[in-house]
């Protein structure tokens, strides 16, 4: 009789991990308190990108981000509040601000991205998913030479101990390669290595995908907390039998949380504390400008990343740490179109067909969580993906297939267990 596995939450990490079950061989029911792809899945930038090796938080990185607090025009903020997670989260996140701890997280990291790099090129050959996937690579382009040579820095590092870099365009050779940027630029470091999609149609094609599978789709059924059975598991603790919904209880042998920036608010129910603060991010999706570029952009002096697909254009980026705040900050959605601005013949195109935001879950070490619960062991924990849940999103999907299934991991997950915290 084939495993029962409940997968809580329905975004790009929920979708993946109930694709990797379902395909060996267990029956599985995704739970979702809105609709499939609603969340962080729905309007982030669609990057899968093997070259986001390097953490967040490294040397001389909290300077930097004290100074972008004070500063009331920058893309990074922190909302003032009494929270005491919050102030946690940052101490925690400053003492991995340190050479040794970013290059031990950046090799789980080049891990986790060159496997799901290698996933998401076997999931589109193979199966009948529409994502506008494409393979041009991330260009990353500086008004300033300054800003150049910071940049070679960060490329040495990544050459160095990672064996993975991008190739330098100086000046007017940058907008050879991508003729929508503006002239009189310092240059650009393109990797040739990185792809892209539409996350909204990935998840969209996926779930139709999922359903011809058998998967078993339940969107609107907010997830409310498990049933423990009267008897014990091996660790002491009373078996978890059933996920409560909204719509009732849906019993199962395995269940997988996958609920993003959500998942805090479910500690009591894992059984533990889970690190993770709400980074809130904005986008700006419209038509294709007439001067579309033909790859997507970084502009790193500016927090602003640019995705051109077939069928539209988006701007996005800004990190607010501002809770769960629900409101939609017109200025922040101006900063993506002046930061644009800078870089660009046409920062924008017409019509606007969205201004958005969501929620990432941004960990103290960049790193995500994927583990069992230390209270149930049939609950395992896939959340936790920072910026580049896309990026890690199959790989996440079949390590925790391979956890379930009691197979040996494709990668080692002791670096992402949540008792590392």
């Amino acid at each position: 009789m084939s495993q029962r596995v409940v997968v809580i939450g329905g975004g790009v990490i929920g979708a993946a991990c109930a694709h990797y079950l379902s395909q060996s061989g267990s029956r599985v029911t995704i739970v979702e308190k809105k609709t499939i792809g609603s969340g962080a899945a729905h309007g982030n930038c669609g990057y899968v990108c093997p070259s986001h090796i390097l953490p967040l938080p490294g040397p001389g990185v909290m300077k930097k981000t004290l100074k972008a607090m004070i500063s009331p025009n920058s893309p990074f903020s922190i909302k003032p509040r009494l929270d005491l997670s919050l102030w946690r989260f940052l101490l925690e996140f400053a003492r991995h601000c340190n050479m040794k701890d970013m290059l031990a997280s950046g090799v789980t990291l080049q891990l986790m991205l060159n496997s799901s790099k290698a996933l998401y090129e076997e999931l589109f050959a193979n199966e009948p998913i529409d994502a506008e996937w494409q393979m041009s690579g991330i260009l990353y382009p500086f008004l300033h030479q300054a800003g150049m040579e910071h940049f070679a820095e960060t490329n040495q590092i990544l050459r160095t101990h990672f064996n993975h870099g991008a190739d330098r365009y100086d000046g007017d050779a940058v907008t050879e390669l991508e003729p929508a940027l503006k002239p009189g630029l310092a240059g650009g470091w393109h990797f040739p290595g990185d792809a892209h999609l539409r996350p909204d149609k990935l998840m969209s094609s996926w779930k139709k995908l999922l359903e011809s599978r058998g998967v078993d789709v339940r969107e609107h059924h907010e997830f409310l907390g498990f049933t423990t059975g009267r008897q014990l598991a091996s660790n002491g603790h009373p078996a978890i039998t059933a996920a409560k919904t909204s719509q009732g209880e849906i019993e199962a042998d395995a269940f997988v949380v996958a609920t993003g920036a959500w998942t805090p608010l479910l500690n009591q129910h894992l059984g533990c504390k889970v690190p993770i603060q709400p980074g809130k991010g904005y986008s700006l999706t419209m038509a294709r400008p007439e001067k579309c570029p033909r790859m997507p952009l970084i502009f790193e002096e500016h927090r602003v990343a640019v995705t051109p697909w077939p069928s539209g254009y988006r701007l996005g980026s800004i990190m607010e740490f501002a809770g769960y705040d629900s409101s939609l900050n017109p200025r922040r959605i101006a900063m993506l179109r002046s930061g644009a601005s800078h870089y660009l013949h046409e920062p924008t195109g017409d019509p606007v067909i969205e201004e958005w935001f969501g929620w990432r879950p941004m960990t103290p070490d960049s790193l995500p969580i994927i583990d069992r619960s230390p209270r149930a062991e049939n609950v395992y924990i896939a959340a936790g993906h920072n910026m580049i849940g896309v990026s890690m999103a199959t790989a996440t999907g079949k390590l925790i297939s391979e956890l379930i299934h009691r197979q040996p991991t494709h990668i080692p997950v002791e670096p992402m267990s949540v008792r590392r915290f």
